[in-house]
């Protein structure tokens, strides 16, 4: 039953803007993309990765690049933004401004070459494991590396399709405690990047693990996830509701519990 799609290719019910990860794990991912492009917006496939060698920076993902696949599915009308994941080590993508710079020219240049609408920027999840955010300054650091690089993509137009501006989309851990900490996204982050980025991918998914077996995404955590999200003291935030790609995930876990 899970190999079924629907039948219905065109018609979108949910009129707001959908985003659609394809994975090099789901060999037909590919080929749904393209079946159902009339129903996404954004298509991000999961191909790259800015990773560190010695005191260098590369873009590693190149070989992914299917020019054919791109032009159809945009030629049907969606956005292709591929994900880039930022892997390099915190001294050299953050404390050298050479370094820095360098980071959003081959993100900004890659796209332009290729043809692409955008980018979708993992980057969160790596400051965190890195210890970045627990430094305020070098939180701060962080964050002005995601707007330069919304403002300098939008200030680029692709080489294939000039009559628009490139777009970014950040990707954001759902909150999961009341007490937010230096290493969350808080309503604060969203408000200080929301003029610099065209969306947040709001990861509301794995809440569960082996250590602490339940759901995938309960309802009640994705409802505060959004409430803490918008909820910035004296702001208009809810007016920024529209750019928050709601994580839905379509996959269920086995957990084996020991005995």
């Amino acid at each position: 039953e899970h190999a079924t799609v629907s039948e219905n290719r065109s018609r979108r019910y949910f009129r707001n803007p959908v985003l659609a990860y394809v994975t090099p794990w789901n060999s037909k991912g590919y080929d749904m993309a393209k079946l159902f492009s009339a129903k996404f917006t954004h298509i991000s496939p999961v191909w790259y990765d800015l990773k560190s060698d010695g005191n260098k920076l590369v873009l590693e993902g190149q070989h992914n690049f299917d020019a054919r696949w791109v032009s159809e599915l945009q030629s049907n009308g969606s956005l292709v933004l591929p994900r880039v994941v930022l892997e390099a080590f915190l001294g050299v993508v953050l404390l050298k401004k050479e370094l820095r710079d360098k980071a959003i020219d081959l993100i900004v240049s890659e796209c332009r070459d290729k043809g692409y609408d955008g980018v979708v920027l993992e980057s969160w999840s790596r400051w965190a494991l890195y210890g970045v955010l627990e430094d305020p300054e070098l939180r701060n650091m962080a964050l002005q590396f995601v707007k330069h690089l919304g403002k300098t993509l939008h200030l680029t137009s692709s080489n294939l399709r000039t009559h628009h501006h490139l777009k970014l989309i950040y990707v954001i851990p759902a909150p999961r405690t009341t007490q937010l900490n230096n290493q969350d996204f808080g309503p604060e982050d969203l408000l200080q990047l929301a003029d610099s980025v065209d969306g947040f991918s709001l990861m509301t998914y794995d809440f569960s693990g082996p250590q602490n077996p339940g759901p995938s995404a309960p309802l009640s955590w994705i409802q505060y996830s959004l409430k803490t999200l918008l909820a910035a003291k004296g702001s208009a935030s809810h007016g920024h509701s529209h750019m928050i790609f709601l994580g839905i995930n379509f996959y269920g876990n086995d957990f084996v519990l020991s005995k």
